[in-house]
């Protein structure tokens, strides 16, 4: 009777043993996670980065397949089909245009969202507080009213604000009736030039050029690769430029007060997890927005652009790029 018992507790007591063993393979998992992201660039980029970088942290691993479009809108509709074959776990889906199609394409996979304007605009979530679906992520919706104040600091007599985007792209369609809204409280009057592509940039900068008394430029991706061909003009023509994004202070716009979309990549890692760990259902999960912003400077940009750095902003800078 003894040995019968014992005979029959060794196939329990290798459950109990194997336990720990099962704890640690399951929290080893590897995920797949499939990221789409329309362009390269330096903004776009720091939120992989920051996503992959936080999914570490957070004690997760993953293998990555990594897609850009390249700008291209039928490449961003062929890697979403491609991704489908992935089979993975969650998909990361940077910028709008990138975004837009991978909801059409992908029905019952979850989809995170980054780095998108206007969710609700672009026809991805139904509301921002009960998405719907199988998309929920983090807008970077520009905060324009401070961003124009700001402007307003750097050019105190400005009466004409220049514009470039690329109006096929909803977050800045968005973007601009935003800049419109907040300019008129200023009494200001906006001067749209719209592009279709990188190759447009500089004859968009060139045709504002005398006609305004600074540029802005939103988080276009179309207007963003193609930065460094405004810079150029607006140098030449002392015109200043500011942007929505720090990166392209880096680059040589003279300031922006902005997210930081590094963080915005760690903040959606966390959504990943409460999806991939947690079981949350993307339909429930509120989009997510970045409330602290970062003033970014550039000395030698408004030195080139003929600009004054007020004190006041000097102050309170959080970098000042020399």
């Amino acid at each position: 009777m003894k040995r019968f018992i014992a005979l029959t507790l060794l196939p329990v007591l290798g459950l109990l043993s194997a336990a720990p063993a099962m704890a640690q393979n399951q929290a080893k998992q590897t995920y797949t996670v499939s990221v789409t992201q329309i362009v390269e660039h330096p903004s776009l980029d720091a939120v992989r980065q920051g996503f992959m970088d936080e999914f570490k942290v957070l004690g997760l691993e993953a293998k990555y397949n990594v897609h850009s479009a390249q700008g291209n809108i039928a490449t961003a509709n062929q890697i979403a089909s491609q991704m489908l074959g992935e089979e993975p776990d969650v998909v990361l889906a940077i910028a709008t245009p990138t975004a837009q199609a991978a909801a059409q394409k992908i029905k019952n996979i979850p989809i995170l969202i980054t780095a998108v304007t206007d969710p609700v605009g672009a026809g991805l979530v139904k509301s921002l507080q009960a998405p719907g679906a199988n998309i929920t992520g983090m807008t970077d919706r520009s905060p324009v009213d401070r961003q124009l104040a700001l402007i307003k600091e750097f050019v105190p007599g400005a009466k004409r604000l220049g514009i470039i985007y690329n109006a096929g792209e909803a977050n800045s369609v968005t973007t601009f009736g935003q800049v419109k809204a907040e300019a008129a409280k200023l009494g200001w009057t906006v001067m749209p030039a719209t592009v279709a592509n990188s190759a447009g940039v500089t004859q968009a900068a060139k045709s504002l050029v005398g006609k305004t008394d600074a540029i802005y430029v939103g988080t276009d991706n179309t207007v963003i690769t193609a930065l460094e061909a405004i810079i150029k003009v607006c140098q030449q023509n002392k015109l200043p430029l500011f942007s929505a994004d720090n990166d392209s202070v880096k680059r040589g716009a003279v300031a922006a007060l902005a997210v930081d979309y590094y963080r915005m990549g760690k903040q959606t890692a966390h959504m990943a997890k409460r999806i991939l760990v947690d079981g949350a259902t993307p339909a429930t999960m509120p989009v997510e927005d970045l409330q602290e912003l970062e003033l970014y400077v550039n000395m030698g940009a408004a030195k080139a652009m003929g600009v004054n750095v007020p004190q006041a902003v000097l102050t309170r800078a959080d970098k000042i790029i020399e």
